[in-house]
């Protein structure tokens, strides 16, 4: 039983160290949220629940390399591993329409890409760089997306009166 007990709290630092720990996961899931309810309110695949995942689980492979003492060098590696796999799901969002010859969710996949991005910071102890990051992709997606919407409805506007 006392084994059971010990590996139940394996990784379970003290009581100041549990709480940061706590302290990162939530304020990743929470900075995860912001860029995944953008997204969800634009109707796209990766939502709220894809990217605070996303956060979530960068921000977790992190803490657990730096709780295991891991070097600088095997933490870039696992950095490196994070964007690269990132990377793939963000491919899986990118699709091209043959029909419109179009290409479609290239924003949904660098969204992604810089939720994990802000996982990783979050890991890493930079709660404020992460967050700062967070409200500019914040302000790419939703205000700079209003801004597209308003001129391309206007330009179609502009070209149905052209030729009336």
């Amino acid at each position: 039983m006392q084994i059971l007990i010990e590996e139940l709290n394996g990784g379970l630092p003290d009581w100041n160290e549990f709480t940061r720990l706590i302290i990162r996961l939530v304020a990743a899931m929470f900075l995860g949220a912001i860029i995944g309810y953008e997204r969800e309110g634009a109707g796209k695949a990766a939502g709220l629940r894809t990217h605070m995942l996303v956060a979530m689980g960068s921000t977790l492979f992190v803490i657990g390399c730096a709780a295991a003492e891991m070097s600088l060098e095997g933490l870039s590696r696992v950095i490196q591993g994070i964007a690269t796999g990132i990377g793939f799901i963000g491919a899986g969002a990118i699709l091209k329409r043959r029909s419109e010859r179009e290409i479609e969710g290239l924003t949904t996949a660098a969204g992604v890409y810089m939720t994990a991005a802000a996982g990783v910071a979050v890991g890493l102890g930079q709660l404020g760089l992460a967050a700062l990051s967070v409200f500019l992709t914040w302000v790419v997606l939703a205000l700079l997306g209003f801004v597209r919407a308003r001129i391309t409805k206007d330009n179609a506007r502009s070209v149905g009166g052209a030729g009336r």
